[in-house]
């Protein structure tokens, strides 16, 4: 009997190698692997937790558009790719982070104080409140730091001017989230009101704020950059009454229309005139950051997968994966960056969650189609 149970202890062993060998393989051959992105994104998020630059009063960081935001939208996608029941230790310390920023909105500085104060002012109470908002939308109940958050960033919304509805923004002159932005601002704020639950946006009080924010964003709308309009679009998918059907349907043309012969999509092609600080001439080939926007994006406003325009931006996404670490490529459009330094991978924080996301078949709308 001993001897039995040693073989059969054996063949468990050999089993469990087989099946780990095929799981490898497996892996090995998958055209692009959602665990290996969530790391990469867990990885890059707990680096700017502890980078000093990033580090603010009161033991808190600042949320950054390129690396936070990002990975906090692309938390649902992640969850499903690491089978995640609910939210991990990683995702309450940066829930912890921004609630602690919101309630202490009136003691701790700003991101930036002097002279950026009330630019950092308006995008942070942006980010909180979008941050906030995802999560809650995971729980379907608006939670009191969420509509406090609310309640900053509304107080944060211009009454007057030229960006009248809007919300002062970072001009640091970094494209494509803190230069000439402030429109993109705006489509943020407008996505964490419509994605907040609990109906938030048929809330009686903010009403008056809501068709300043509609107003700026259909006066703007015709000046801005292809790729901003993308983010009106995804805007108006989440708050009704943005875009009519035709105008999201001349967006979906306008984003198709950038395409390139491989089937993703180059950011340059997407910002205008835009050119880099350092002279350097800006990258063309089809990067993870404007394939998965505008893949992401059209999926949201009912572009079927099946599409073959579409398809194709999926499998560009599908096999341009780096194996090496789990993401996805994008070059700065302010200056020639190494790709691998930390700074240089900011645009890959972002194009890996909006890969992701893109990725991720419940991102396929379920109504009307294109």
């Amino acid at each position: 009997m001993k001897s039995l149970a040693v073989v059969a202890c054996m063949l468990t062993g050999l089993t469990m190698s087989l099946w780990a060998a095929d799981t490898r393989r497996a892996a090995d051959s998958a055209p692009w692997s959602g665990q290996s992105a969530a790391a990469y994104l867990e990885g890059r998020l707990k680096w700017w937790m502890t980078w000093p630059p990033a580090a603010r009063d009161h033991e808190t960081f600042c949320v950054s558009c390129h690396t936070v935001v990002p990975y906090s939208m692309a938390r649902p996608a992640l969850r499903a790719a690491l089978a995640e029941p609910s939210a991990s230790e990683l995702d309450h310390r940066l829930l912890d982070n921004v609630a602690k920023r919101v309630r202490m909105w009136n003691e701790e500085e700003p991101f930036y104080p002097g002279a950026k104060a009330g630019e950092s002012r308006g995008t942070e109470s942006v980010l909180n409140a979008l941050i906030l908002a995802d999560y809650d939308a995971l729980t379907g109940k608006l939670s009191a730091d969420a509509r406090l958050a609310f309640d900053r960033m509304w107080s944060q919304q211009l009454a007057e001017g030229e960006g009248k509805g809007a919300w002062p923004w970072f001009q640091f002159h970094y494209a494509p989230w803190e230069g000439d932005s402030q429109f993109y601002g705006a489509t943020l704020a407008a996505i964490a009101v419509g994605t907040a639950p609990g109906n938030y946006r048929s809330a009686p009080e903010i009403q008056d704020s809501l068709a300043l924010l509609r107003e700026y964003l259909a006066r703007q709308r015709a000046a801005q950059t292809p790729i901003d309009r993308v983010m009106l679009l995804w805007a108006s998918t989440k708050l009704p009454g943005l875009l009519t059907r035709n105008q999201q349907k001349t967006i979906v043309e306008e984003a198709l229309s950038r395409q390139r012969a491989d089937g993703g999509f180059s950011l340059t092609s997407l910002v205008g005139k835009w050119q880099r600080k350092d002279g350097t001439p800006l990258e063309t080939r089809s990067d993870g950051y404007a394939t998965g926007v505008v893949a992401f994006v059209l999926q949201q406003a009912g572009v079927a997968r099946r599409q073959p325009t579409l398809r194709r931006s999926l499998e560009w996404l599908e096999h341009n994966q780096d194996r090496t670490d789990g993401r996805w490529l994008a070059w700065s459009l302010n200056k020639q960056r190494d790709p691998v330094s930390d700074i240089g991978r900011f645009m890959s924080d972002a194009a890996t969650a909006f890969a992701v996301m893109a990725l991720d078949p419940r991102s396929e709308a379920s109504h009307g189609h294109f």
